[in-house]
């Protein structure tokens, strides 16, 4: 029994401890506009199978037209979403395949007629949020459905950062035994070709003596 204040005392320091490991991003910028825009790519990392939930804000702006993508850092590329003309807020939703890094991609056209004096003034506000994991659940929303008391939804967020941390701390490992899978191989390659070479240089060595030894009896300097 007397672990319990024990672990109330402690709670705090896991809420805030749990607090500032979400995955969250906010930012807000301005977008130049060109007639072939290159890609402005905000990265965050992601696990596989993690629900990612982008909001973008797009400030008015005329003879403008603002395309997103949503992708990924992985060997195959993957596209999750492409959007054109994305106005004023739009939230997307995707869930990610593989481990890996997410960009959200922008572009900002220019369309319709624009004198030359106006083309380095087009550029249009965006206002970006993106939640990752924990952070883009609407807990909410879970309470509303499953009315859910205010502590109750707190203990369920919880859940769902102490899920991020397990699977947090799961990826490390597997990275962990893949560097040392890494390390062993190459440890043996290395021993394998220190062997080699010195295998190499003992029979040239032994080749060597041989060679002497008949070319100097060939010149009768021995016996």
């Amino acid at each position: 029994m007397a672990s319990w204040p024990f672990s109330f005392a402690l709670l705090p320091f896991i809420l805030l401890f749990l607090s500032l490991i979400h995955s969250a991003t906010a930012l807000k910028f301005n977008l130049q506009a060109y007639r072939y825009p290159p890609q402005k790519c905000i990265w965050n990392a992601a696990h596989a199978n993690a629900l990612v939930i982008v909001t973008a804000n797009v400030g008015a702006g005329r003879n403008q037209r603002v395309d997103i993508e949503i992708v990924d850092s992985g060997p195959a590329k993957n596209v999750y979403l492409s959007k054109r003309d994305i106005k004023a807020e739009s939230r997307l939703a995707i869930t990610t395949h593989a481990e890996g890094e997410v960009g959200v991609c922008l572009r900002n056209y220019i369309v319709g007629d624009v004198s030359h004096d106006d083309l380095t003034k087009l550029s249009r506000v965006i206002d970006l949020d993106i939640d990752i994991g924990a952070d883009a659940v609407d807990y909410n929303a879970i309470a509303n459905q499953e009315s859910l008391s205010g502590l109750e939804t707190e203990m369920r967020k919880l859940e769902g950062l102490v899920k991020e941390v397990v699977d947090e701390m799961n990826y490390l490992k597997k990275r962990e035994e893949r560097f040392t899978s890494t390390n062993y191989s190459t440890n043996q390659r290395v021993q394998s070709f220190a062997w080699f070479t010195i295998l190499s240089l003992a029979g040239l060595g032994v080749w060597q003596i041989f060679h002497l030894r008949s070319f100097f009896k060939r010149k009768y300097l021995i016996d």
